[in-house]
């Protein structure tokens, strides 16, 4: 696809410092913070986003990475010499807490449990731990998507080094990281509560067990092994793991992250974590609280609940630029995540692009399509919204693509598969779209006798219009007979012609349905329901 032409570098350095899209907004937070250190000490400015490797790849996780990538770019506009890096970290020194129910291989699972994800056997046979096969998803997740960063394992950091000396901070300012963390802990916990997490000598297990005793000259801390025993070990090298919050405040420290968003459940935690970031002599990260997905409900979404939609089934039935969308907009606002939202966000993003050509660069820079493809943003001409698709599907009763196109060649003359592979493929999405989702809830009945009146007058009016009326022409005529027919709310007459005619109590703008469908199909389904007989999928084909 071509590219439409956008704001030159200099003029986007420009535009970007007034720039009110939350990209810009936040990149500008983190350029003050890089300006007010001095610039970055490391060399570049680093994003972050973190990972659970215990489960796949959701919705979430591109969500996240999405719009991380947003900011990084938003800055890379905003100060073109500033270096930045994009790191995804995968927690998979974490130790197995349950063997998750989508994996085979339980009771082998269940052997290993507490043991770190990076050494429990693999269940799937394909790689050398759990934590290295949902590495390698995640990394192919991402991937797949065209996502810019570099992976890092915690298993690798620990290990290797990379966080010895902040591991040490944390066991020199001891007191003072448990003077955070207890009054956040219940009684019993408190008792207990080491930021520490050994890993056992003996079994190799994560364990959650106090300290015995600690040795700051030496770098060590002594705990008691799951017999009993005592046992020292140093706090570098691997041979322990934080408690979470203190590990995302080491992480934050031993890296030097600059900026890191995560979900509002979150906020304590981000709290707690900056607090003990300072302990360490750092400045925590720049953050950004986003909203949580409901379910159509308004109920949060959870994975193990299974009320949401993954990653997957958007996918199946949208492009990955409507995703990207959804994830864009109104970040910090709660919102609705299940299938009805899919066809709005795909319209959403063409009707974005259309605008996209004929603004100014100032009004570029805040369109959504900007920040989705990174300002290389296509040239792609919709002649048909997918909500007219999925009628189109609906009234024509197939899923035969050259057919689908024959309605649509008639309403675009212009538009075949060749120039419009974008259309093209919008059809396959509409296709599974209304076969998943919209057939098995279709429902069509007859009209009353004021409906039956304005269909009489609708098909008149129909018959009467030119050859050539487009839709705006059809959508007076059906305003027209709606009135004629003293319908006291013209909400009333649609909704009669969405359930009588597509078996759905909401549809499309009707006069551009007609144009599309054809005005001489929609006179057929009008005649067949005027002669007694509900329409439904066993209509023969026009």
């Amino acid at each position: 696809m071509a590219t439409r032409s956008v704001p030159t570098p200099a003029d986007l350095t420009s535009l970007a410092q007034d720039a009110k899209a939350w990209p810009f907004v936040e990149a500008c937070r983190v350029l003050k913070r890089v300006e007010d250190a001095g610039g970055p000490e490391k060399g570049f400015v680093l994003f972050e986003t973190g990972y659970g490797p215990s489960g796949l790849p959701h919705i979430g996780t591109f969500g996240e990475v999405a719009r991380t990538t947003m900011v990084m770019r938003a800055l890379q506009w905003l100060a073109p010499d500033l270096p930045t890096k994009l790191i995804c970290f995968s927690d998979d020194m974490d130790g197995l807490r349950k063997v998750p129910g989508n994996v085979p291989n339980q009771d082998m699972m269940a052997a290993h449990l507490d043991e770190p994800l990076t050494v429990v056997p693999d269940p799937f046979g394909t790689h050398d731990s759990f934590g290295a096969h949902n590495n390698a998803r995640l990394r192919a997740f991402l991937d797949r998507f065209g996502f810019e960063y570099e992976f890092y394992s915690a298993t690798e950091c620990y290990k290797s080094g990379r966080m010895d000396a902040s591991l040490q901070k944390v066991l020199a300012n001891y007191d003072a990281v448990i003077d955070v963390m207890l009054p956040t802990l219940g009684e019993e916990r408190r008792k207990t509560y080491c930021p520490f997490l050994p890993i056992s000598p003996t079994s190799g297990k994560v364990l959650q067990t106090p300290l015995v005793d600690r040795d700051v000259d030496a770098g060590t801390v002594t705990f008691r092994d799951e017999d009993g025993s005592l046992f020292t070990v140093p706090v570098t090298g691997g041979h322990v793991k934080c408690q979470w919050k203190v590990d995302w405040a080491m992480r934050w420290d031993a890296l030097g992250v600059d900026y890191e968003m995560s979900g509002k459940d979150l906020i304590e935690s981000v709290k707690l974590s900056s607090r003990i970031t300072q302990i360490l002599g750092n400045r925590p990260p720049e953050g950004f609280s986003y909203e949580l997905f409901l379910d159509d409900r308004g109920e949060k979404i959870s994975k193990s609940r299974g009320n949401g939609i993954s990653i997957e089934d958007w996918l199946r039935y949208a492009t990955q630029e409507s995703l990207a969308l959804y994830m864009f907009q109104a970040p910090r606002k709660a919102k609705k995540l299940y299938f009805d939202v899919i066809p709005k966000a795909v319209d959403e993003y063409y009707t974005h692009l259309a605008k996209f050509a004929d603004q100014t660069p100032a009004q570029q820079v805040e369109n959504p399509v900007f920040h989705i493809h990174g300002g290389a943003v296509p040239a792609v001409h919709m002649p048909v919204s997918f909500a007219l698709l999925l009628n189109l599907v609906s009234a024509a009763h197939t899923e035969d693509k050259a057919r689908l196109w024959g309605y649509v060649s008639r309403y675009a003359p212009e538009a075949t598969p060749d120039s419009h592979p974008a259309l093209d493929a919008l059809m396959d999405y509409a296709i599974a779209y209304f076969d998943d989702l919209v057939a098995p809830t279709k429902r069509y009945r007859l009209p009353d006798a004021t409906e039956r009146a304005g269909l009489e007058d609708l098909a008149r009016r129909l018959r009467a219009l030119p050859a050539d009326a487009d839709g705006d022409t059809i959508q007076n005529e059906v305003f027209a007979a709606g009135k004629t027919a003293e319908f006291g709310n013209l909400r009333d007459w649609f909704k009669a012609l969405y359930e009588v005619l597509l078996g759905q109590s909401q549809g499309p703008r009707m006069g551009g349905f007609i144009a599309l469908y054809g005005v001489e199909p929609t006179l057929a389904m009008i005649d067949r329901v005027l002669a007694g007989q509900p329409l439904g999928q066993t209509e023969p084909a026009s």
